[in-house]
């Protein structure tokens, strides 16, 4: 991963492949923004001149490069937009400086270092920046080939164009203060399991599959001193997981259950986070259409975002212990999978009715949130690339967060757009659970259509153990991007909702969550 450093260094002494500036849309045009003093003066106060000359405006994510002028170390300027100027004795916005930062990495790729002179005034802001940056450099070349036959996997170097920035160094901060200091080591472990994350989605399903992706989690736990359990297909069906043992059935890579946890000795609170695994997903016998099934690796999405926060929380060594679940299934279609009409006796022992296998996420989440639910926990949250109709319904930049408790999903509403996680709060409309009534079942995995993301979220509240806090995020919109980059997301998996499951878990070490 890109290098992270704070430097005291001006943008005019710093010696960097560039320097990165931060300028906005003002009332009168471009505006030049703090930080980027020095630069301006080398320019004879006419940087935001000279920009505007060349076409920038200072739009969100626009990225201008310049050679620079006398007096500067770094032979080039990237100018960056943040969008519109603040008002007068305001501060600039986190995420836009997030995103900011992202936009220049991604742009300054190949460059062995950059100095980024963006507006810092206080530990929160190097944060974003430093975030930005590293997350936005993120390149995934595993299996990208060199020109030569041989390909990264194998160990070859590719193209140094393509590399991503080797060094970010974020200027006008205060190395040694604690607070300064503090951040950057939040945001690099923060920005390396977000990166992890996204690393897990974009592998390919004949690499990843819920053997392989156990095994990760196996080597992390050791690494990091986590707490880990893999239940295989054998003592699966011995437990009577139905919901992950019905999924899975269908293909030659077995399901599996993973319990990872960071625990602390101080520790008075307990959250239990639960992951969808689906490490591809067909639809089973319900086959997907045609032009639907070639992003289905992200179907494990969830699980990802819930296997980087663990592993963060321990990083961070949080006050809190922080369980993850990674229920892990491939859904395929075969003469041995489940079929429409089938029904299924979950771990909870519930039966379901299989209306579609297309809607498999669903019943391996329920066996796993039972699973959590038997240790008691002060809350539980599920992440899931659950539903096309949440996608429908908030678009491909927001999640959606539904929980039995209205003021938890406020509280994850609120921490998700404080650490620049789009995201919003749905209804659970008691009237859509009639639509799961099953006439052989206790409950059938399909419901009304319309409303279809809050069916799923209705079906998932019938598995957890009664009086515990419970939220679910279907983040299926924004967990996989097929666009072209922008800010610090990338083509691919974005690892969306770890910095959302971070951020609650250092509230609940905080005792802020109540």
């Amino acid at each position: 991963m890109t290098a992270l450093t704070l430097s005291t260094s001006s943008a005019a002494t710093v010696r960097a492949d560039a320097v990165v500036v931060g300028v906005a849309k003002g009332a009168k045009g471009v505006v030049v923004a703090p930080g980027a003093e020095a630069v301006d003066k080398a320019f004879g106060g006419k940087l935001a001149a000279v920009l505007e000359t060349l076409g920038a405006s200072g739009a969100e994510g626009e990225v201008t490069k310049l050679p620079a002028a006398d007096g500067l170390k770094a032979p080039v300027v990237l100018a960056v937009g943040l969008g519109e100027a603040p008002a007068k004795g305001d501060d600039y916005d986190n995420e836009a400086l997030r995103r900011a930062a992202g936009s220049a990495a991604r742009a300054l790729a190949g460059s062995k270092k950059a100095g980024f002179a963006l507006p810092v005034e206080d530990a929160e802001a190097a944060a974003a920046v430093s975030e930005g940056a590293l997350l936005g450099a993120y390149t995934f070349t595993a299996y990208r080939s060199n020109g030569n036959g041989q390909n990264a996997k194998g160990g070859k170097k590719n193209d140094a164009k393509s590399a991503p920035l080797g060094e970010a160094a974020i200027l006008g901060c205060k190395p040694r203060d604690k607070e300064f200091k503090a951040a950057a080591e939040r945001s690099q472990a923060l920005a390396a399991e977000i990166n992890r994350a996204r690393d897990l989605i974009n592998t390919p399903s004949n690499d990843l599959n819920p053997k392989s992706f156990a095994a990760e989690a196996q080597a992390a736990a050791k690494e990091f001193g986590l707490e880990v359990e893999v239940l295989d297909e054998k003592a699966l069906k011995k437990g009577g997981f139905g919901g992950l043992m019905g999924v899975g059935q269908g293909s030659e890579a077995p399901p599996r259950l993973v319990r990872i946890a960071h625990t602390h000795a101080e520790a008075t609170k307990t959250l239990a986070l639960v992951g969808k695994g689906i490490t591809y997903d067909s639809g089973g016998i319900s086959l997907k259409p045609a032009g639907h099934n070639e992003t289905m690796k992200c179907d494990m999405s969830g699980a990802a975002a819930v296997f980087a926060a663990v592993v963060a929380a321990a990083k961070l060594d949080l006050e809190v212990n922080v369980t993850g679940w990674l229920a892990l299934a491939e859904n395929m279609p075969s003469g041995s999978a489940t079929r429409p009409g089938d029904v299924l006796t979950m771990y909870s022992g519930k039966t379901v009715e299989v209306l579609n296998t297309d809607a498999e996420g669903r019943l391996v989440l329920a066996d796993a949130l039972t699973r959590a639910s038997e240790e008691s926990p002060d809350a539980i949250v599920d992440v899931a690339t659950l539903t096309g109709a949440m996608v429908l319904a908030l678009g491909h930049r927001h999640f959606g967060i539904m929980a039995n408790d209205d003021a938890f999903r406020t509280s994850i509403h609120e921490i998700a757009e404080e650490v620049g996680e789009q995201s919003w709060p749905m209804p659970m409309p008691d009237h859509l659970r009639k639509g799961m009534d099953s006439p052989v079942a206790d409950i059938a995995n399909m419901g009304e259509r319309m409303g279809g993301g809050l069916v799923a979220g209705l079906f998932l509240k019938e598995f957890i153990g009664e009086g515990i806090t419970w939220a679910h995020l279907d983040i299926a919109g924004p967990a996989f991007h097929e666009g072209a980059p922008w800010g610090y997301t990338p083509k691919g998996g974005t690892g969306s909702a770890v910095r959302t499951l971070v951020r609650l878990a250092e509230r609940t070490a905080a005792g802020d969550l109540g």
